[in-house]
């Protein structure tokens, strides 16, 4: 007897199906597929269906599949939640099914003819007996094989919704399959029902389990064991992990497959050998890599060793006359230790410099800008998001792009254009916040600098981890085959600010300094006990006495991050209570779950197509119920989603720590309570703590910080990095 697939909870609401003829159109989204049709019962009676009805025409005959509702503006009307396609059985029917612009080559006039000549027949003639259209007046050969296969184009994308609704998808992940794979939809689908969850964004690996399961897929069918094992690898390196130990692999894909290990190591020996897994080490002790990443880790660890050796191609530099020059041209006195920094990025093709805030991190990158512009050598700066490089940017007078801008990605074209074959055109390239930056783009970045090119990554090591896989710059400095400069002092200036003194203390394992009563301050706790009375005090902050206090925008300068998504201080409700009090009268749309107009909201995926990335922070600029269409405003640059993409975005009124790396806010809110105990770690307060540029306030248990600062424990993540840098011969 096969094993069960492990079976998942469900309510369906009751509904009802009825059959029609389609009127009218009155509304189409070809993109999104979200149409608004009237339509003639078989009764009689004329009503209007709403839903994802992708493909259908006039004329055309529909079983449709929902619920009735009452619409306030738009009165009694048929939400439709799947449908089924009935060819038209009358002539009227017929002919205004054809006439209607379904199939190019066929106007009204052309259908006339048709229905004239075939009679009911018509639509069985073109189905299956084509050859016999040349019979019609106005059609030759040509025009014969444009409409045969236009009617096939046609019919498939029917099919497909109807095949794909009928194995339990929705309308609107249905018409996602059909846009992602075209005509080849069902034809994928019934053989790889698997690939559902890599290719579609919004269909988990559950949903696609459940579909292979409705095509008849055993439970232990090889084919579903393989497929689980890479989804296993998918969210562990969601997860931050490069790969996971064999041992490890096997045991999460056995929680979630509920089949036998034995057919699981033959899953993993079969995918390593035709290669869509990879495997380092020794048989007992194998990492197991997804390829891509496999590529990743090791070819960062080649592509470092070949610039560590390669030559400088560019002219020397005095370095002593350099500082002395910077120094004047800046009129100030470099530290002792940024003056061995400036020495050592001079010196080495490949350099490293890392400190946390206060320490003079953005003085020394400037000094080396002006140095190396004097010197008439061509550079590149960059940093992983938009923000980060426009703060780059800022501060050293220079251009700053983010790290795909600089690479060219381009996804008509397949991906970075800078590469291995097409490097880069400069001298000298400068990475900022270097914390964030994870293997796959590490790898691609440094494909992309020249032999004889300096590289000088800069960032915090302190902080959190990148939030893709890896932890590449902590890997580069434990390993200790690269120039290092570690900045520990604090600049006086920067001394003045709390904040600065207290992120290093928190760093330190101390607790926080906090203000005697009514002292000025950009540092401030407030203890509540209660997680209702935490909320309710950081509602009032971010509505009333921030703003009035310190003359900051709530929805502009104001962001509240949180240890945890879910519970009472998590993001998700953090959200909601937010968006009410800060956006009440913002405009929503009829299938839009929680956006309204005037939100802030944040990209929670790499979105290629469109250039914006996980973590990118933006503020719905439009919303169009006519086009179904988003409109988010990215620091002046708009993006068109589509409503059927809108999973894609949340609210980023809060957001986790994880997500605001590589961020800088005026003002920054965070929530502490035992409620987050799993997440109170020592390198997530320091790194929230150091996202605020003017004020940062506490809310919270003077328990849940006193456990923040002592935990210094850090999620482990599998990456292999350092142990290969340090293989160099």
């Amino acid at each position: 007897m096969s094993p069960a697939r492990p079976e998942s909870a469900g309510n369906e609401q009751a509904l009802e199906s009825l059959d029609a003829a389609i009127e009218r159109i009155v509304f189409q989204s070809e993109e999104s597929g979200w149409g608004v049709l009237r339509v003639s019962r078989d009764n009689g009676v004329t009503s209007t269906a709403v839903g994802r009805l992708y493909g259908l025409q006039p004329g055309e005959r529909v079983r449709l599949t929902g619920s009735w509702e009452d619409d306030r503006k738009y009165g009694r009307q048929f939400r439709v939640v799947s449908y089924l396609s009935l060819l038209p059985e009358t002539l009227e029917g017929i002919r205004r099914y054809l006439g209607s612009g379904l199939v190019p080559g066929i106007g009204p006039v052309m259908a006339e003819r048709l229905v004239e000549k075939f009679g009911l027949d018509t639509l069985e003639v073109i189905d299956n007996e084509p050859a016999k259209l040349s019979r019609v007046r106005g059609i030759g050969p040509k025009r014969s094989k444009q409409i045969q296969r236009a009617w096939r184009e046609a019919r498939a994308v029917r099919d497909t919704m109807v095949f794909l609704q009928g194995h339990g998808l929705s309308a609107s992940h249905a018409i996602k399959v059909c846009r992602t794979y075209g005509e080849a939809a069902m034809q994928i689908v019934k053989a790889e029902p698997f690939r559902l969850a890599e290719d579609v964004f919004g269909i988990g690996f559950s949903t696609a389990d459940r579909i292979a399961g409705s095509l008849g897929i055993p439970a232990d069918a090889p084919q579903r064991a393989q497929a689980g094992l890479l989804f296993v690898l998918g969210q562990a390196a969601e997860q931050g992990h490069v790969f996971l130990p064999r041992d490890r692999l096997l045991e999460g894909a056995r929680e979630l497959l509920a089949i036998d290990e034995a057919l699981l190591s033959r899953g993993v020996d079969e995918l390593v050998e035709r290669q869509a897994l990879a495997s380092a080490g020794g048989d007992t002790e194998a990492a197991i890599y997804l390829p891509q990443l496999h590529l990743a880790e090791v070819g960062i660890a080649s592509r470092l060793r070949e610039l560590s050796l390669a030559e400088i191609d560019a002219p020397d530099i005095h370095v002593d006359r350099a500082l002395a020059w910077v120094e004047t041209r800046q009129q100030l006195r470099l530290a002792e230790f940024q003056r061995r920094a400036v020495r050592d990025a001079i010196r080495h093709k490949v350099q490293v410099i890392t400190g946390g805030p206060g320490t003079g991190k953005t003085t020394l990158v400037r000094s080396l800008v002006r140095i190396f512009d004097r010197k008439g050598l061509r550079l590149s700066l960059c940093a992983p998001t938009g923000r980060a490089a426009k703060r780059l940017g800022e501060a050293t007078g220079e251009d700053a792009k983010t790290i795909h801008r600089l690479l060219e990605y381009d996804p008509r074209r397949g991906g970075f254009q800078r590469t291995a074959e097409a490097r880069l055109d400069t001298d000298v390239v400068i990475v900022d916040e270097a914390s964030m930056v994870d293997t796959t783009l590490a790898y691609h970045l440094l494909e992309a600098v020249p032999d004889g090119a300096r590289l000088v990554l800069v960032g915090d090591v302190d902080q959190l981890a990148s939030v893709g896989p890896g932890r590449v710059l902590e890997e580069l400095i434990r390993s200790g085959r690269l120039a290092v400069t570690r900045l520990t002092e604090i600049f006086r200036q920067a001394e003045e600010s709390r904040i600065i003194l207290n992120a290093h203390r928190v760093h330190r394992g101390e607790m926080p300094e906090l203000p005697s009563e009514g002292r000025r301050s950009d540092f401030f706790f407030f203890h509540r006990q209660e997680p209702e009375e935490v909320l309710e005090t950081l509602l009032h902050l971010v509505t009333e006495r921030v703003p009035r206090g310190f003359g900051l925008d709530p929805l502009r300068d104001l962001q509240v991050l949180t240890p945890m998504r879910r519970g009472l201080l998590g993001a998700d409700n953090l959200n909601l209570e937010l968006q009410r009090l800060l956006n009440p009268t913002g405009r929503g749309a009829e299938g839009l779950r929680r956006l309204r107009h005037g939100d802030r909201v944040m990209q929670i995926r790499n979105n290629y197509d469109l250039e914006v990335f996980n973590g990118d922070i933006g503020r719905i600029d439009r919303i169009s119920e006519h086009d179904r269409q988003i409109v988010v405003d990215y620091d002046g640059r708009q993006v068109v989603y589509h409503f059927d993409d809108q999973d894609e975005l949340v609210l980023a009124y809060a957001c986790s720590v994880h997500k605001s790396q590589g961020s800088e806010y005026p003002c920054v809110i965070i929530p502490l309570h035992t409620q987050h105990y799993v997440m109170l770690q020592r390198n997530l307060l320091y790194t929230a703590i150091t996202r605020a540029a003017r004020l940062l306030v506490l809310v919270g248990d003077r328990r849940a910080l006193g456990v923040a600062v002592r935990n210094d424990r850090q999620q482990d993540r599998h990456t292999r990095l350092g142990e290969l840098l340090r293989a160099w011969p």
